[in-house]
């Protein structure tokens, strides 16, 4: 019979995945990052498994699909910075408001941000699609690879509205502690996407041969719908109210997103500019090695999202235990969550090292991408474990509405390090693809360590938002 503590632990793991009203300012801290870490991991492995169902399909339609899929991705991965910031100046706000116990001003900050949003993605998605086979072209795509990747291109960057909402409207729900609500809508639109993939790829049943394009069309709708749902439950007003009158723009509230944004955009970006630098290094070594860096950063994306997931409840209580006046339970908080985070990726580490032929053997078109991948998917898991205190130290800074700090950390670390690195390593020291993989792997661990320093030092505490 299981004792009051093993009780009282899975009545808090039933709540973690039914919702409930919890205030997070108060009571244990253990139990707080339980029913935030639950839902929020399983939301970012639903986020994950977008980028691995479509590896999957598509990675049976060839190496040059593949490539096409990489280069679109990289991007895509633009775009998604621009929505992991908004959604990350959304979570402040939203957090530091529901801390405050002003639920007015919670559900005025979340209707503002989605009307940010929804301007952001008007004018790039517009811009984006346009511009798509110039894009793949200036990337180093091949003819055939153009070929192939054009209308795959196309779609993503037109439809990037669903992609930017869906970001932002979980990062309301996070911000107003109800993670669950941010795992449904993730795995409702990851549900479609993997029932429509293999339909719209291949042409099952009814469905049209689509190949590739098949892929942008079934993750577009898979996003829509989740978009749709979670609009449909702001409406009903749950954890946050949002009603009719919060409807008129703000240009208070917009400016003060705009501002929390800017940092969370930068530090994003300048982790993409850091892939995209690095695609273009592993580009002059031919579409195998390509094709085998995108399958091991698909893995790696795979990991280390349920990881940002643990990690992004420190943004939530330190959001909202800055707003209820209490900045010593906020540190508390970053290190407990720290402390499970590392626990996470050591076992993950693990089954990397061991297991990673077999991972990527479930992708690899050929034995040589399956020979890169497997390399650079090892060598890259060995700075995971010290990298979970980066991604918790880094959503700390963030919850607490600092987005400027972890956007000088990341400038250091990957462009001053990672990415001269990754070409000295590379190229002079004539590693090849593996000397880009060591790159990332040491410099994940160099962000763990700055990123603690800084927090260390405290002056997030004093941030006012």
């Amino acid at each position: 019979m299981p004792g009051p503590a093993n009780a009282g632990f899975w009545a808090s793991v039933r709540e973690a995945f039914v919702g409930g009203d919890q205030d997070f300012t108060t009571g244990s801290l253990n139990r707080g990052v339980l029913l935030l870490a639950i839902p929020m991991v399983l939301e970012m492995a639903g986020e994950s498994l977008f980028v691995v169902v479509d590896a999957f399909f598509v990675g049976q339609l060839g190496s040059n699909a593949l490539a096409a899929l990489g280069l679109t991705e990289t991007f895509l991965a633009v775009i998604y910075s621009i929505a992991a910031g908004v959604a990350m100046s959304t979570t402040a706000l939203v957090s530091r408001r529901m801390g405050e116990k002003d639920e007015e001003g919670a559900a005025k900050s979340a209707i503002q941000a989605i009307i940010l949003a929804v301007g952001i993605a008007a004018i790039l998605g517009v811009s984006g699609a346009l511009a798509a086979p110039y894009l793949l072209r200036a990337m180093g795509a091949d003819a055939e690879t153009l070929r192939v990747g054009t209308m795959f291109a196309r779609i993503q960057m037109g439809g990037m509205v669903v992609i930017i909402l869906l970001f932002v409207n979980n990062g309301i729900y996070r911000g107003a502690g109800d993670a669950t609500m941010a795992m449904r809508s993730v795995w409702l639109a990851n549900g479609i996407n993997m029932v429509l993939d293999p339909m719209l790829i291949f042409g099952i049943g009814p469905f049209p041969e689509l190949g590739l394009t098949g892929a942008a069309v079934a993750t577009t709708t898979g996003r829509g719908i989740g978009v749709l749902f979670q609009l449909w439950s702001l409406s009903r007003g749950d954890r946050i109210k949002v009603r009719r009158r919060h409807l008129a723009i703000d240009g208070a509230i917009i400016r003060n997103l705009m501002s929390v944004s800017r940092g969370g955009v930068g530090q994003m970006l300048v982790s993409q500019v850091s892939y995209i630098g690095s695609i273009r290094i592993l580009a002059t070594f031919g579409s195998v090695a390509l094709a085998g860096y995108v399958l091991a950063f698909r893995i790696v994306l795979f990991v280390l999202l349920p990881a940002w997931g643990l990690a992004n409840a420190a943004a939530t209580l330190v959001g909202q235990n800055l707003g209820a006046g209490r900045p010593d339970r906020s540190e508390r908080a970053v290190y407990i969550t720290g402390l499970w985070n590392t626990a996470f990726m050591t076992v993950v580490t693990v089954l990397i090292v061991v297991f990673a032929s077999q991972i990527i053997g479930i992708f690899a078109p050929d034995p040589e991408t399956h020979a890169i991948g497997t390399r650079g998917l090892r060598i890259i898991s060995y700075g995971y474990i010290f990298y979970a205190w980066g991604m918790v130290t880094v959503q700390a800074f963030n919850g607490a509405g600092d987005t400027a700090t972890p956007t000088r950390i990341n400038i250091a670390v990957f462009w001053f390090f990672q990415l001269p690195l990754a070409w000295f390593l590379a190229l002079k020291l004539e590693l090849g693809p593996d000397g880009v993989f060591w790159s990332f792997a040491l410099a994940y661990s160099l962000s763990a360590a700055v990123g603690l320093y800084f927090f260390r030092r405290g002056r997030w505490k004093e941030k006012v938002v």
